[in-house]
C-alpha cells in the first residue's frame, strides 16, 4: 500500500506543477530564465508538448490543457488500478 500512496503523492505533486505552468502562462511579464519557472517548464514539456493543438482555440482560451488533464487523469486511474492488483 506504501507504493499506492506514493503513487498518489507523486501524481498530485506533479498535477500542482502543471497548473502552475498554465497559470505562469496568465502572466504576461513572468521570467523564463527564472530557475523555478526553467524546472517547471522541464519538468512538464514532456506531457504537454503533444496536446499543443490538438483542439484549436476557442477565441483566446486554449483547451488543450483541458484535455491533457483528463487523459492524465485517466491514465493514472488505470496504472493505479494496476498497482493495487500487483500488490494483491
Amino acid at each position: 500500500m506504501r507504493t499506492i500512496a506514493l503513487a498518489d503523492l507523486l501524481f498530485e505533486l506533479y498535477t500542482w506543477i502543471l497548473i502552475a505552468r498554465f497559470l505562469l502562462s496568465w502572466i504576461p511579464n513572468v521570467d523564463y530564465s527564472h530557475p523555478a519557472i526553467r524546472f517547471i517548464h522541464r519538468a512538464t514539456d514532456i506531457v504537454v508538448r503533444p496536446f499543443r493543438g490538438i483542439i484549436p482555440p476557442l477565441g483566446n482560451i486554449d483547451l488543450s490543457p483541458l484535455v491533457m488533464f483528463l487523459v492524465l487523469r485517466m491514465a493514472y486511474s488505470l496504472l493505479r488500478r494496476l498497482l493495487v492488483l500487483m500488490i494483491i
